[in-house]
């Protein structure tokens, strides 16, 4: 049993206000992200449940027991560093036993536990060697390693894969994700890179200027999210926001939108609306929701609304073709298939899933 509850919890550098009350909670054997922009309190709030900074109010639980004050080495936990924090003249093996020396665990056991750890890591071809002789994704591996010897509580990761190149990031992800499943054990895993927190998480806390904006499952985050903060920063592209004006065409709630010839378009609103909505909107669509649109597209998509638009930019990347869209004095951002890109220059009209759409308050930013 390995459970995480934070209640309140605040941290201040004199009057700085780094954290402003967090609320968390990480069920026994959950992957939690804490995800967000440098600077927003991510990699504070890690520091402070592995007890290398101190709380300035609120709680910190590990198993129902308050952490507060309790030291780092008796705290159950096990941390791996961006910077794989590994010992440069110390060999591999020596690496990972260095703790259990330290805690004075008998020979035998050090061995099994090394020989364990390894083969599950795949490193038993790397235990004579030293840090300096290793890859990147190798000194991680061995970084792990050393927190998989301790068989703790908590795994607390900060920003393992930052130094990385951008393929071997996506190899070590998996390695985690793979390591994860087999181990069970509660993790909280502190990244600026949302497709981590998005691929590896069962839940993520999205966080901004010290406060949680929304902490939810992958899908709701990104389908749902909270405000207008969370809708731009989960998801690449970004969401795309409009303006728009609340209106009715036939009995039914519409938003009115610029077009790309001077005219104006109404979108049905598929979604029921509560009483105080206010008139002016803005119409959050993700890229991938924007298609061109054709008749079979309709008969598909029920809930597919036209526009025109100009195409201002076209960039393949292979897979996929990113546009740029010209709606009225407003650009947005399309993801297509490469075999249905709109040519640069052209007037196209556009599918748009309002089954999919998020209505936003510009006053609050909040959804609706």
């Amino acid at each position: 049993m390995s459970t995480l509850t934070i209640r309140s919890l605040r941290k201040n550098y004199g009057a700085v206000e780094v954290l402003k009350g967090i609320d968390l909670e990480a069920q026994n054997g959950e992957f939690i992200a804490l995800v967000g922009p440098s600077g927003c309190g991510k990699s504070t709030l890690l520091a402070m449940i592995a007890g290398l900074e101190t709380v300035t109010s609120g709680e910190i639980r590990i198993d129902g027991r308050l952490v507060n004050s309790v030291a780092p080495k008796d705290r159950d936990i096990a941390m791996v560093f961006q910077s794989y924090a590994l010992y440069p003249t110390m060999t591999v093996r020596e690496n990972i036993t260095f703790g259990m020396e330290s805690r004075r665990v008998p020979k035998p056991q050090q061995d099994e536990a090394v020989k364990r750890v390894a083969a599950f890591l795949q490193i038993e071809p790397l235990l004579g060697r030293k840090p300096g002789q290793l890859s990147g994704g190798q000194r991680q591996r061995v970084a792990m390693g050393r927190a998989l010897v301790r068989d703790p509580k908590l795994f607390l990761f900060d920003e393992p894969l930052s130094n990385l190149d951008a393929k071997l990031r996506v190899d070590m992800r998996t390695e985690i994700k793979k390591l994860h499943h087999r181990v069970g054990k509660t993790t909280v895993y502190v990244t600026h890179d949302q497709v981590e927190a998005m691929t590896l998480a069962s839940r993520i806390a999205v966080m901004h200027q010290g406060s949680v904006q929304q902490f939810d499952e992958p899908a709701t985050i990104y389908n749902r999210p909270a405000n207008m903060f969370v809708a731009g920063f989960m998801g690449s592209p970004a969401m795309n926001f409009l303006p728009a004006e609340l209106s009715e065409e036939g009995g039914r709630p519409t938003v009115v939108l610029p077009t790309a010839d001077g005219k104006t378009a109404s979108l049905p609103i598929v979604q029921a609306l509560p009483s105080d909505t206010p008139r002016q909107l803005l119409l959050g669509i993700r890229p991938e929701h924007i298609y061109r649109f054709d008749p079979d597209l309709a008969r598909r998509k029920p809930s597919i609304a036209q526009i025109n638009a100009v195409v201002e930019l076209v960039e393949p990347t292979g897979a996929e073709t990113m546009a740029v869209l010209r709606l009225g004095a407003k650009e947005i951002t399309g993801r297509f298939d490469p075999d249905g890109t709109p040519r640069m220059g052209e007037t196209v009209t556009l599918g748009i899933d309002m089954a999919r759409a998020c209505l936003f308050d510009p006053t609050t930013q909040r959804l609706i």
